[in-house]
């Protein structure tokens, strides 16, 4: 074993966390994390990323129940950035109805072409007003 250091100064205090399906490796989502949302989620087991809009933790989930729970965490090789292997209880993580944030496929063009079907509807699970943001 070798100890690391997650390195959360480079980008002022956070670094991105990859959210991958533990199963199919689909992509399911891109988070911070700084250190205190890294302990939070190696203590709990779900993950908590920081939310950048509010400036606080927030655990994926708090308010669809679709929460992510951690099969293992792994660092890249300069210890600044994490890939976080998931078990995602609830029809998908997207706060706009899709199993994965990554829903849409860019053309060459610069527009955007939806490749993926709503799993969920979001305004049953947050509301028509209020839906979970964006991290």
């Amino acid at each position: 074993m070798e100890s690391v250091n997650i390195d959360f100064d480079k980008a002022g205090g956070l670094v991105p966390a990859i959210v991958q399906d533990h199963r199919s490796g689909e992509v399911l989502m891109l988070g911070f994390m700084n250190s205190a949302s890294l302990a939070e989620t190696q203590r709990f087991g779900e993950v908590v990323f920081f939310s950048r809009s509010r400036n606080k933790l927030w655990k994926k989930g708090e308010s669809s129940g679709h929460v992510l729970r951690v099969r293992e965490v792994r660092v890249d090789c300069d210890a600044d950035a994490l890939l976080v292997r998931v078990e995602a209880v609830g029809p998908g993580v997207c706060h706009e109805g899709y199993r994965s944030c990554f829903f849409r496929e860019l053309e060459a063009d610069g527009n955007a072409k939806i490749t993926e079907e709503r799993s969920f509807a979001p305004e049953t699970v947050y509301g028509p007003e209020k839906q979970e943001k964006k991290v």
